[in-house]
């Protein structure tokens, strides 16, 4: 066959039809990208790469069962290990957890010396919490290929595992291969607390000075360099460093809360006392642990608390309430175009809602009856947590606001909390979410449990007392130990939680009362700065 046969041919036919079809996804068109999936499944029945389109296509449609039956067909028609991979995500998006690491497993023993294959392995593994797992894949890959993207993996998971060492000489590597990376010098800076003797101060400085490229690189230097010089005591340096790295950060992001913000208002309006205490079908099965409120508040210290009793498990910062919320909203709204996201909220199917959350985490914590699930962000949640999870626990940690804000503010969080780099927008996200936690007070009545993040860190035997007498556990005097180094803390306070327990943070913020001046005007007009 000539080169013109085959460029009109099916082959040729097949690759356009494909190259279409995600032009339509780029668009943002599943819908019309899985019709055209199915109109060359027709002509052409037997090729896998249209499978494989067609279960992208209908995954962005939000078509979970087919997305995995069309990969089921491309498996069937290639050996290709990359539909396998791909439909071990789908698994895992599926709240099939257990088969999705079943199927990682089987790939593992087949992985050979395909580098690429171990790396997404580990991917995967990362991604169920399974970290050393995780770090054994990456080192594989490793050995057989280096790719500077993958050893940053590796370097990330060491970090939450608790690999300092390890992860120090991965990121020397790093900064050998990619010396202006922002985001590999802010990783090197809160692997641990810098000491006089041991630090990268000038290091960072030099490379400032020397410039970078990228915004968002210069940012994460800054940002590294703050917390170095904060680690050593030099508090106004370190301020004057952190405002700089947070303006460079915030001029990166494009961010808009007005939607959010609304949204929160009709919640507080329409979750009522009376529709909070309207009987409904809810999942009664016992065994979730909430803990919630704003990251660095302690959230990650009543976390090992709980661990330490040796009967909870960690099933990490989950995201599967907000994402079966969200699923269940568009369901009803579906059926009744004229409601709104807060209004159709209250209409949910709530013990489905509770069942497949459960039995999604559930996979995660590894069977325990207890776990946690420590995503902050769940306080947004806490009526329809309620509602679908009666026998829930829910947790929330309080942290003095200014303080609050000030630990917020100097942590660089990687697509997340867009509000935290600017002062004011941080104090109408902290001002928006006490007024929240004020109304499920309100309209749950003693159904959360408040815990003051100074009350714990100078009180830890009191406050694990309280957290374990309202999870139903006996209180263990672990249970103010610091954990062993085979404990796993997937969050940014993963160095720090390894710490004896400790005050110094407390009142921190009073350093820099000056330059935090727009951040005390709006809380002290909100009545929440205490002086």
């Amino acid at each position: 066959m000539n080169s013109q046969s085959m460029q009109s041919g099916p082959q040729a036919e097949i690759a356009r039809g494909i190259a279409e079809g995600n032009e339509l996804l780029r668009q943002h068109r599943p819908a019309d990208a899985v019709a055209l999936g199915q109109q060359l499944a027709g002509r052409y029945p037997d090729v896998a790469a249209i499978r494989a389109f067609l279960a992208e296509a209908s995954r962005l449609a939000s078509d979970l069962p087919a997305a995995i039956g069309h990969i089921d067909r491309a498996i069937a028609l290639s050996d290709d290990p990359q539909h396998r991979i791909k439909k071990g995500w789908l698994l895992s998006r599926a709240y099939r957890r257990d088969e999705a690491i079943a199927l990682a497993g089987e790939l593992s023993a087949q992985a050979g010396g395909n580098a690429l294959l171990l790396w997404q392995l580990g991917k995967l593994y990362y991604h169920h919490n399974q970290l050393l797992q995780a770090i054994s894949h990456y080192e594989r890959a490793l050995a057989l290929e280096e790719r500077t993207p993958w050893r940053y993996d590796l370097a990330v998971a060491r970090f939450y595992a608790a690999q300092t060492e390890a992860a120090e000489q991965d990121i020397g590597k790093l900064l050998a291969a990619a010396p202006q990376s922002g985001s590999v010098l802010y990783l090197r800076s809160t692997l641990r607390k810098q000491t006089p003797a041991d630090n990268h101060v000038e290091d960072l400085r030099a490379r400032l000075a020397q410039g970078f490229a990228r915004t968002e690189d210069e940012a994460c230097a800054l940002y590294a360099l703050a917390k170095e010089l904060e680690d050593l005591g030099e508090h106004a340096e370190s301020f004057a460093k952190l405002m700089a790295g947070a303006r460079k950060r915030r001029s990166t992001l494009n961010y808009d809360p007005s939607g959010f913000y609304a949204t929160l208002d009709e919640i507080k309006r329409l979750a009522t006392p009376e529709a909070m205490a309207a009987p409904v079908e809810g999942w009664e099965e016992e065994g979730a642990i909430f803990v919630l409120g704003l990251p660095r508040t302690g959230t990650t210290l009543a976390e090992r608390m709980l661990l330490q009793s040796g009967k909870v498990a960690n099933a990490g910062e989950l995201t599967d309430f907000g994402y079966l919320l969200g699923n269940g909203v568009a369901r009803v709204m579906a059926s009744n175009p004229g409601l709104s996201v807060a209004e159709a909220s209250l209409q949910l199917d709530f013990a489905t809602l509770g069942r497949e959350y459960m039995r999604g985490a559930r996979q995660l914590a590894g069977g325990s009856p207890l776990f946690i699930d420590k995503l902050p962000a769940n306080f947004m949640y806490c009526g329809v947590i309620s509602k679908a999870l009666p026998r829930a626990r829910i947790i929330h940690l309080v942290r003095d606001p200014l303080d609050s804000c000030y630990a917020i503010l100097k942590t660089l969080f990687f697509g997340a909390y867009e509000f935290s780099y600017d002062l004011e927008e941080l104090a109408d996200y902290y001002i928006a979410y006490r007024r929240l936690m004020d109304h499920w007070h309100q309209v749950l009545p003693g159904q959360i449990l408040d815990v003051r993040y100074e009350d714990l860190v100078t009180d830890p035997e009191g406050q694990s007392r309280r957290i374990y007498e309202w999870c139903g556990l006996e209180w263990t005097p672990e249970a103010v130990e610091v954990p062993d180094a085979g404990k796993v803390f997937a969050t940014a306070s993963a160095a720090q939680v390894r710490q004896p327990v400790h005050s110094r943070s407390v009142r921190s913020s009073r350093r820099h009362l000056e330059g935090l001046a727009p951040l005390v005007a709006r809380l002290k007009a909100a009545g929440l700065y205490e002086d």
